[in-house]
């Protein structure tokens, strides 16, 4: 082995340490956050998806580099095609993400305002109250759904590249 491909071998795991790891936390605790309704929290983890979704592609690319005679081997192109259904998904999370952040604020922004026009007897609607308790739950679902299925998919290549690398 070269001293560039040592280089590249290096980044590439550079890369997935420390893209990969952050990416896969960020995504697995939205929805704690979403049912804790902490819009603030949930914007953050949403911009970490996106950063180090991003980030993720510096993995791609120098997995590239280094295989670039050896694309005839089943278990690379079963790696790289794992890994854009991955980045795929990614994006279904983090425009979950976003929904839900939206969602939530809708939600506050409305419970301030029948807060305020109140009949003034103090008593609360619950009606209005199931409503809110169940703001964003699709996305939730998906969200801690998607991750999942992500985080096998990494560890599946995972295994293909030890296995076979």
């Amino acid at each position: 082995m070269s001293t560039s491909d040592r280089l590249l071998l290096l980044l590439h795991i550079g890369f997935a340490i420390f893209t990969l790891g952050p990416l896969t936390a960020a995504t697995m605790a939205t929805p704690r956050y979403i049912r804790a309704r902490n819009v603030t929290v949930v914007r953050y983890l949403n911009r970490a998806t996106r950063v180090y979704g991003l980030a993720t592609l510096g993995v791609l690319l120098f997995g590239l580099f280094l295989a670039r005679d050896r694309f005839d081997e089943v278990w690379l192109s079963a790696s790289m095609t794992l890994f854009i259904v991955s980045l795929v998904l990614l994006f279904i999370v983090e425009n979950d993400q976003r929904k839900s952040a939206h969602l939530m604020e809708t939600a506050a922004a409305g419970e301030s305002a029948a807060a305020g026009t109140g009949d003034g007897d103090g008593e609360e609607k619950p009606a209005a109250a199931a409503r809110t308790d169940d703001v964003a739950q699709v996305q939730r679902g998906r969200i801690a759904a998607i991750s999942g299925v992500v985080a096998l998919l990494w560890l599946v290549i995972l295994v293909l590249m030890v296995w076979n690398g």
